[in-house]
């Protein structure tokens, strides 16, 4: 972007993110940007790009992807949707179209041209989950080859950052072959979740600060 995003209010860049129409001559519809986002989140998700239902629905992760996502990190559709808590930044924010093998790649041209103006209008995250390869790429310190190889390294980045596997049925082979994600990980990533969204009923419960 030619002028500087930073001296926008927040109001005003996320109303810009909403009207891009950057990537319009690349793609198979009209742009439609997808995002949630409020200052005060306190965790937030990062998938590849909408997919067909999210793009005609306007709506992050409404599908089977997105009942998955929700059951591994414990809440409900209505905590899940709550910007104030949750915000939810694709490293794509338009579906990109359909290929031979699924879902195209998100578009390259989004992720340089706003990410880091949106994140830095996050000052609160204490979790970022980050789904699928093009969200390790950006994401992840050392990235390592495979998105197996990365969820495997988790606790290099716990507890402020989570590597994750798409929660697509699509990916049932990888969980099927890999029982110990939902075995070991998914319950620390309930409770890190309750600790950031919940936490008078976390320090309750455990007797530890929100922050141990």
């Amino acid at each position: 972007m030619s002028d500087n995003l930073s001296q926008l209010s927040f109001e005003n860049l996320v109303r810009r993110v909403r009207a891009c129409t950057l990537c319009a001559d690349a793609l198979p519809h009209e742009p439609r940007p997808v995002i949630q986002i409020a200052e005060s989140a306190r965790i937030l998700v990062v998938g590849q790009a909408p997919g067909r239902r999210v793009h005609e629905t306007g709506l992050p992760f409404n599908d089977p992807s997105g009942d998955r996502l929700r059951q591994w990190m414990g809440i409900t559709r209505d905590t899940f949707y709550d910007e104030q808590k949750l915000a939810i930044l694709p490293m794509g924010f338009c579906y990109p179209g359909t290929g031979k093998s699924g879902d195209l790649p998100p578009r390259p041209e989004c992720a340089p041209a706003w990410r880091e103006a949106l994140l830095d209008r996050l000052p609160d995250i204490g979790l970022t989950l980050v789904i699928g390869q093009y969200a390790h790429a950006w994401h992840l310190a050392n990235s390592r080859k495979s998105v197996t190889a990365n969820v495997r390294h988790w606790r290099d980045y716990w507890p402020e950052v989570l590597p994750m596997p798409h929660p697509s049925p699509r990916n049932n082979l990888w969980l099927r072959r890999n029982p110990w994600f939902e075995g070991e990980v998914v319950p620390e990533l309930q409770d890190r979740v309750v600790r950031l969204l919940r936490p008078d009923l976390s320090t309750k419960s455990s007797g530890r600060s929100k922050d141990a």
